[in-house]
């Protein structure tokens, strides 16, 4: 047989030159399709699970979350340097750790970057980098830095803190988790889709986070109620409302649970004729495009009705305004009823906090998520310290090497001009002042320089500071006490730089009732309101507010005898669930709202620690503005009276309210805030009590009513250096006390208890408006104020700053007695539940308490 080359002479080969092609070996192997599929579909489910996604429960970072802040961190980005391309931090990332697909990294970028995604970004971006209804711009077209607090997940990442490992084609090394010093797991949350198990994890506030975090490491043995104390609940980016609280508790105890959230909605008078529903807060990762397609559907598909149109009117200067347009004759709560109900403006999450625990994936609650996070930190900083211990041990030898070098100069340089070469220059060194060689080398390498008189001293000077370092770190490694201490300092410190106020308002109020189910009519359609009926709405002086829904016809609830915490009222008001009430503050201005939402309780068992916060559920209130009072707006209501701190006296008369959401109801003058607010019929008493201890109180109908705009006349007349702190509206035909309280004027408020009495309000003799008053109370030697005053209708109830009740003298005093030593400290004094309690109660000593959080309330409900 024959065959041909192209490009060469035909060669034709013998029998003999013919080699018989080798003889191929066939391998075939019977290998079971169901094992095979078995071992390969485990390799992929591993994969994912460790790989992808889900995050570890320490730094709370998928891999891919972490490769970027790593590389980002090598590549120098900080928030003091420019922006580079997206792309470029990108390709580093595949190039060098990811070995994935561009989009998956610069998708996870993104997100990172998104401040409607996490409650603290962790990347600044620059660019679209897209928002809830719209995608991000490509890569190449925005830019992107670390963030100021990723800078804190990074930090002594080269002190030995973590592990490394090597990447996927071992060239280099990746850490294996970040030092992490705030809670990223809690605060941002995460989520993500594995194979045969997801998890998803709602972001939180740092503040909460670390508050808790600390509360923890000192107390090991804290249950999930004092940790929820500190972390009532998620605290989600876009805000909005959580109604229901036992899912979250459940997701807290178990790691799975669930909670519903509503939009942040509000009836506003949009023209002089039309009145509009404004939303200014979404639920989470719902956007408005989202949300006007859904209206839009439901009006065309007949299930939403009372809609005349929506727009969308954000901007980036005042934010999330979706304005939805009212028919006339319709009721605007109706209408957001059906919309809770057919549209996302109420939206549920469902908790289920999976993540990385020594490997493995696990469910985790609150305490377990926490604890997973401090055993973290305590073996970062540990390591850290051991890192520097031997980092300054080092330096301590090589400086004390330079002092017995430069105290001996002359010497040296005689030894090493001797010697031949540098080794044996370095053996003569050790031998004749006793150096080790790492000295003796470091000595050689001395610049001439370094040989001045200032050189000795900088020397001395630094090695007192490393052996002072060196004790103090070697203090904290025998004391695992100081360890813990360093942690809770570090997120201190984390917490006050990066954390911001609660964004989310808890309530314990139910989800749309739409949501269970609704009445239909045929003329007015869904009947999905809730019935106006007569309501009491609570105000305490801690801050909390709640309504008590009363059947028709019935009295108001009755004066609870037992005490409970924040039981102390500062105003009441019977009105109706769905009435126009306002909140007055110090400021003069009056904040429209209805309670409509406002957290319901059983009459019979009324409860102030399970309210709202009155400033979280009106927002918008000023630094160290706070609510005073509730009023209503009605026409028909009594004369409202205000009076302030430099005893000006006003009745304003109710119905010719400003059609604004708020608005002044007194001129103040320059330095004057308001004391107190109440409801005022001209047959009550209205009371001035004086910093100086002097009280007055005239008959209400001497003080004519005046329209909003006016400043009032002079009320009370003021001693030198003398101030209104109280302001009260009484029934002279009730059964009133006097409370008075009185601290040294050498100690820090809120520090010693005081004295304090309770008078009967009959023996007080009533003044002429704008006098002085009688005394109220005697002081001591050291006294020379009151710290609090109050004036009411019998039981008194008195609370400290964390709304715990606390106890006055049962007798009655003289008016001007002195008083009695109080056994703690009494931050405010207000009317029992259920007593006629329209008048304002006092404002604390501290102007801050009436909002303050109740750090240390351990209820199981905290707002």
């Amino acid at each position: 047989m024959a065959f041909s080359v192209p490009g060469k002479a035909r060669t034709r080969l013998s029998p003999a030159d013919r080699t018989p092609p080798p003889e191929i070996v066939e391998r075939i192997e019977d290998v079971d399709v169901s094992s095979e599929m078995q071992d390969s579909y485990l390799e992929y489910a591993y994969s994912v699970i460790y790989a992808r996604a889900l995050p570890d429960a320490r730094d709370g970072l998928k891999p891919v979350q972490r490769r970027i802040l790593y590389m980002m961190s090598e590549m120098g980005l900080r928030p003091d340097r420019g922006h580079v391309k997206s792309a470029r931090v990108t390709g580093e990332v595949m190039g060098k750790l990811h070995p994935h697909g561009d989009g998956a990294i610069y998708d996870a970028l993104v997100r990172m970057a998104q401040d409607f995604t996490l409650r603290v970004p962790l990347v600044d971006g620059h660019g679209n980098f897209g928002s809830l209804d719209d995608g991000p711009a490509a890569s190449r077209y925005t830019e992107a830095r670390l963030a100021a607090v990723s800078l804190e997940m990074t930090a002594d990442i080269d002190e030995d803190t973590v592990d490394f490992q090597s990447n996927y084609d071992s060239s280099q090394q990746e850490p294996v988790v970040l030092p992490s010093a705030i809670p990223n797991l809690l605060v941002n949350g995460a989520s993500g889709i594995a194979v045969g198990m997801a998890t998803n994890m709602a972001p939180h506030n740092l503040i909460e986070v670390v508050g808790a975090a600390k509360h923890l490491l000192e107390n090991p043995d804290a249950s999930l109620d004092d940790l929820m104390a500190y972390v009532p609940g998620p605290d989600l980016p876009g805000g909005g409302t959580i109604v229901g609280l036992a899912g979250i508790r459940e997701a807290y105890e178990t790691g799975r649970g669930s909670f519903r959230t509503r939009a942040k909605a509000r009836v506003e008078q949009l023209t002089a004729r039309k009145t509009g529903l404004v939303i200014t807060e979404l639920p989470y990762l719902i956007g408005p495009e989202k949300v006007i397609e859904k209206i839009k559907d439901g009006v065309n598909g007949k299930k939403l009705q009372g809609i005349s149109d929506v727009a969308d009117l954000s901007d980036r200067q005042h934010g999330l305004r979706l304005v939805i347009g009212i028919k006339t004759g319709f009721n605007p709560d109706a209408v957001l009823e059906q919309l809770y109900k057919h549209t996302p403006l109420e939206d549920g999450f469902a908790i289920n906090n999976v993540a990385l625990v020594d490997g493995g994936p696990q469910t985790l609650g609150l305490r377990e998520l926490l604890r997973v996070y401090l055993d973290h930190r305590i073996e970062v900083v540990t390591r850290r310290s051991r890192f520097r211990l031997a980092r300054r041990q080092e330096r301590l030898h090589l400086v004390e090497g330079l002092l017995i070098a430069i105290l001996d100069i002359d010497e040296v340089i005689q030894v090493i001009r001797t010697s031949d070469d540098s080794a044996e220059a370095s053996t003569r060194l050790q031998s004749v002042f006793d150096l080790s060689q790492l000295q003796a080398e470091y000595i050689l390498e001395l610049r001439l320089r370094r040989l001045t008189k200032f050189s000795r001293i900088e020397l001395e000077t630094e090695k007192a500071q490393l052996q002072a370092e060196i004790a103090e770190l070697e203090a904290i490694l025998a004391s695992p006490a100081r360890i813990r201490t360093v942690v809770a300092d570090e997120l201190d410190d984390v917490a006050e730089r990066f954390g911001t106020p609660r964004r989310t308002l808890l309530t314990e109020a139910k989800a749309s009732i739409a949501s269970v189910g609704s009445r239909k009519s045929a003329s007015s359609g869904p009947a999905l309101e809730i019935a106006d009926s007569p309501a009491v709405i609570y105000l305490s002086t801690t801050g909390r507010t709640v309504r008590v829904d009363l059947p028709e016809g019935a009295a108001a609830p009755a004066v609870a005898p037992r005490r409970s915490k924040h039981d102390a009222v500062l105003s009441s008001l019977l009105t109706t669930a769905r009435a126009e009430i306002a909140a007055v503050t110090n400021r003069g201005r009056a904040i429209r709202f209805s309670p409509v939402d406002l957290p319901v309780v059983p009459a019979n068992a009324i409860h102030l620690a399970a309210g709202a916060r009155i400033a979280e559920y009106l927002g918008g209130l000023g630094k160290g503005e706070r609510v005073l009072a509730l009023i209503s707006l009605a026409a028909e209501a009594a004369p409202i009276a205000l009076g302030t701190a430099q005893g000006v006296v006003k009745r304003v008369t109710p119905g010719a309210w400003p059609n604004r959401p708020d608005f002044e109801i007194i001129a103040l003058k320059v330095g004057d805030e308001v004391v107190g607010v109440a409801h005022a019929a001209d047959d009550r008493e209205l009371v001035f009590a004086a910093s100086d201890a002097q009280l007055l109180h005239f008959a209400a109908a001497a003080v004519r009513p005046q329209g909003a705009p006016a400043g009032g006349m002079a009320g009370i007349s003021l001693g030198r250096e003398a101030k209104a702190i109280g302001f009260f509206v009484v029934d002279p035909a009730a059964e009133n006390v006097v409370v008075t309280v009185s601290v040294p004027l050498a100690t820090l408020p809120g520090t010693d208890p005081g004295r304090g009495k309770v008078s009967a309000f009959g023996e007080f003799p009533g003044k002429g408006r704008a006098t002085g008053g009688v005394r109220a109370h005697a002081f001591l030697k050291g006294e020379g104020m009151l710290s609090l005053a109050w004036v009411g209708p019998q039981p008194a109830r008195a609370v400290g700053s964390d709304g715990s009740a606390r106890q006055l003298p049962e007798a009655l005093a003289k008016r001007d007695a002195s008083g009695v030593p109080l056994d703690n400290v009494v931050a405010s004094v207000g009317a029992a539940v259920g007593a006629e309690s329209l008048a304002l109660a006092a404002a604390p000593a501290d102007p801050v308490a009436a909002d303050a959080d109740a750090d240390a309330d351990n209820e199981d409900t905290l707002f």
